[in-house]
């Protein structure tokens, strides 16, 4: 039987540790070093995205994180030690790009539950603009 998209979030999820808005705010009060890639589309992030996030959309995050790519982004793929959360709208792109990254060698890779809909619920800040 063919996997379904939720197949594949599932298993995602079933190898990826998630983190709670609320301890991911906790963090970023307490200014530890916590690298926020979103993986949602530019028009997304500009409604709405954790401040500090960077935007790295879902179908470029294996060029994006990988060091001997021309197209990637330093501050990712300089985090292979570094505490990386990956948020998106609802958690469910979020947790296939941290299990990508984890399979990439990122050590500490989170998916923040409940994406930014759940963030935005608990009145946690969001900046917006691109």
């Amino acid at each position: 039987m063919p996997m379904t998209i939720g197949d594949y979030i599932a298993r995602a999820r079933s190898r990826i540790q998630e983190i709670p808005a609320e301890e991911l705010d906790n963090l970023l009060e307490d200014n530890e070093p916590v690298l926020i890639i979103d993986v949602r589309e530019p028009e997304e992030f500009a409604t709405g995205h954790i401040p500090g996030a960077i935007l790295i959309p879902r179908g470029t995050l294996e060029a994006a994180a990988d060091p001997t790519n021309p197209h990637r982004v330093e501050p990712l793929c300089c985090a292979q030690e570094r505490m990386v959360v990956v948020c998106c709208e609802s958690g469910a792109r979020s947790a296939l790009a941290a299990d990508t990254l984890q399979e990439m060698g990122f050590a500490r890779v989170r998916n923040l539950a409940g994406g930014c809909i759940l963030w935005e619920a608990e009145g946690l800040p969001l900046a917006t603009g691109g």
